[in-house]
């Protein structure tokens, strides 16, 4: 019997690389099967030269309904659970540790560690009718952890209200506290992520890859540190080929060479 893939992945010759979740008869859920799959996509991603941004999307009827509720209940003792939660974080630190910026691509839900997925990806867009929610609190498990990523992302009282009360939200709304950047017809939306996804291949792959992850890391620390290490990071950026091209073409007022160095 072949094998089920719970993930499939595109190349194209432009540097973007595409994760779609296939497991359509769950909701694309976030099993043990689907996030072992998508943390070796990740992984092999992370390493792969040719790949400049990854997109994450969904096939079927939306984005991912969160962990399969069928497996979860079947699972026996408190370390099984501990296994699968854990197993979902390292997922979500990965991709907030990868050296390439993860673009999530939303149409229908994105409930729970869907949602999670979506708030931990470093941008995302969706079709307009998508609906976010965090639910658990509506089944006796409340989502503490999709809530570390919601946090993040979403003010306090924005994700307190989502995870306290499980009601969904809409794109529009999800756009408006800092859930997504943005909102699509569902006819538009490729075209859109494809857009992003372009703008940032245009850029420096080395600077693009500090930038991300200074950005994450000065998100905790207090603001004196912060600007201390922002500052040492740009101070080592300045000593990079491609920042000083850079800075050379728009004086020169001509479009920059990267060397991506």
């Amino acid at each position: 019997m072949k094998k089920k893939l719970y993930t499939s992945v595109n190349k194209s010759n432009k540097g973007i690389s595409r994760i779609r979740l296939n497991d359509p008869e769950t909701y694309n859920s976030m099993s043990f099967d689907m996030l072992n799959s998508l943390i070796t996509e990740i992984k092999e991603l992370d390493k792969d030269k040719n790949t400049r941004v990854i997109i994450i999307e969904g096939s079927g009827k939306g984005f991912s309904a969160g962990h399969n509720l069928k497996e979860v209940r079947s699972l026996k003792g408190k370390s099984n659970y501990q296994k699968l939660f854990n197993l979902c974080s390292q997922l979500m630190m990965l991709i907030i540790n990868s050296n390439k910026p993860v673009i999530a691509k939303v149409h229908g839900a994105a409930f729970a560690a869907g949602c999670q997925l979506v708030a931990t990806c470093d941008l995302a867009l969706s079709t307009s009718d998508a609906k976010f929610c965090t639910p658990g609190v509506n089944i006796g498990l409340f989502c503490s952890t999709p809530m570390v990523a919601l946090s993040r992302n979403v003010s306090r009282k924005k994700a307190m209200r989502m995870l306290i009360t499980g009601e969904p939200i809409s794109a529009q709304y999800a756009k408006e506290i800092g859930l997504i950047n943005d909102y699509f017809d569902s006819l538009k939306l490729e075209e859109e992520v494809l857009k992003l996804a372009e703008t940032i291949i245009s850029k420096s792959t080395k600077v693009v890859k500090i930038g991300k992850s200074a950005f994450y890391k000065q998100l905790s620390m207090p603001l004196d540190k912060a600007y201390k290490y922002t500052s040492r990071v740009m101070s080592e950026n300045m000593m990079s080929l491609d920042a000083k091209e850079g800075i050379s073409a728009f004086l020169e007022k001509r479009s920059p060479k990267w060397k991506d160095k």
